[in-house]
């Protein structure tokens, strides 16, 4: 069968797909600075026959891969950016660049995608259609190189899209999925709060923006407890409080920064609607001005019902050997710019658990690390995936 010929060429260059991933951990580049890293993939497909386009997107990558055979096209998409974190693994491998880590996994979707990439060159012409193979920068900053990507044409042609995650806190072993909403929609805001100063002695005479900026955050508070459908899901975060100033002066600004996160369009826009609101009520309680700037990011992850369960069936009847669940994890909390993608295409985004056998650090941690096992999970997962979306496999 063409699914074991796929896994035995997985098997065999599971030794080169460590080595890409111990390079690039090596190597790391933040968003929308990832030359090298660029190059480096780049330079894997030279010669292979496939069609190469560079700088989709800025650094990004898309990589056709042609049967020759009428069919469907399916995208395979994986992300290459790095973090802004001083790495503490202590790995012989560890970052060479101060400051830069591959702190969430990236490293490792490369080096997956890379390897089951020159797999299906190899078995390609036991296949029929087309497979896109999306190489993608900057996943972590906004406004994302997904959205980039496709405002260069990286989906032209496209049917379908899948791309799947590493995650260090659920268990090796496992292959996790979702139907429907799946990942929350972010944004970001910065309220500025404009009082006036005075002296510590005379508060009667200043307008204090500590008090106002307090009594704001508490408010803001109450837009999920008592504006939000309980059984919608939405966060509001208060992240920075920049109210720094002297012990005996009244603060005559503050300014606020926050998240958000919602599972829907609607709890997305309700909580932009009340934090405007709030804002315009307290600026005229406190006769104050409060500025409000809010930035909307990477929406709603949607997956695809019908394409979702295919991906379920194709890992479930692939007998993966390293595999021991196949699960529903339910909605996921973190954002992730594949949505973007969800939004053009029916897609799907799943998950491979990817514990280490010592301590599992949270993603974006200073030590995160990965069972580079589950690299071969995830490749011959989506391979699995690919070959029955292609071929009915």
């Amino acid at each position: 069968m063409t699914l074991n010929k796929l896994f035995q060429l997985l098997d065999q260059k599971q030794e080169a797909m460590v080595a890409d991933r111990r390079w690039l951990h090596q190597h790391p580049e933040l968003s929308f600075e990832e030359k090298e890293t660029s190059r480096y993939i780049l330079a894997h497909y030279q010669g292979k026959d496939v069609q190469i386009q560079s700088q989709v997107g800025g650094y990004g990558i898309k990589v056709t891969i042609d049967t020759g055979k009428p069919g469907k096209t399916l995208a395979l998409r994986a992300d290459f950016d790095a973090l802004p974190i001083q790495e503490e693994t202590q790995l012989a491998f560890q970052s060479v660049n101060p400051g830069v880590m591959h702190a969430c996994g990236h490293d490792a979707h490369t080096a997956y995608l890379m390897t089951l990439a020159d797999c299906l060159i190899e078995i390609k012409d036991q296949l029929s259609g087309k497979i896109v193979i999306i190489h993608q920068p900057a996943e972590e900053m906004p406004p994302g190189g997904a959205i980039q990507m496709i405002r260069d044409g990286v989906l032209d042609g496209v049917d379908h899209v899948i791309g799947c995650h590493v995650m260090s806190q659920m268990p090796f072993g496992g292959i996790f999925y979702h139907s429907g909403p799946t990942q929350q929609a972010r944004a970001k805001f910065v309220i500025k709060i404009q009082g006036k100063g005075g002296h510590g002695s005379s508060p009667h005479e200043a307008n204090d923006a500590i008090l106002i900026a307090s009594q704001l955050v508490v408010n803001l508070q109450s837009i999920i407890s008592r504006r939000l459908n309980p059984m919608e899901s939405g966060v509001v975060t208060i992240g920075s409080f920049d109210g720094k100033g002297q012990f005996n002066i009244i603060k005559d600004a503050v300014t606020l920064e926050g998240d958000v996160r919602a599972m829907s369009n609607q709890a997305r826009q309700l909580i932009e609607q009340e934090i405007r609101t709030i804002c315009a009520g307290m600026a005229q309680t406190y006769q104050c001005q409060i500025e409000v700037d809010y930035q909307n990011d990477y929406p709603v992850l949607i997956n695809d019902n019908p394409l979702t369960e295919l991906v379920r069936q194709a890992v479930t009847n692939a007998n993966i050997p390293q595999v021991n669940q196949i699960a529903d994890c339910g909605p996921q909390s973190p954002s992730e710019d594949f949505a973007y993608y969800s939004q053009e295409r029916p897609s799907c985004f799943f998950y491979i658990g990817a514990s280490p056998q010592e301590q599992a650090y949270p993603h974006h941690h200073p030590k995160f690390d990965i069972n580079e096992d589950s690299m071969l999970i995830a490749a011959k997962a989506m391979g699995a995936a690919t070959l029955r979306y292609l071929m009915g496999e």
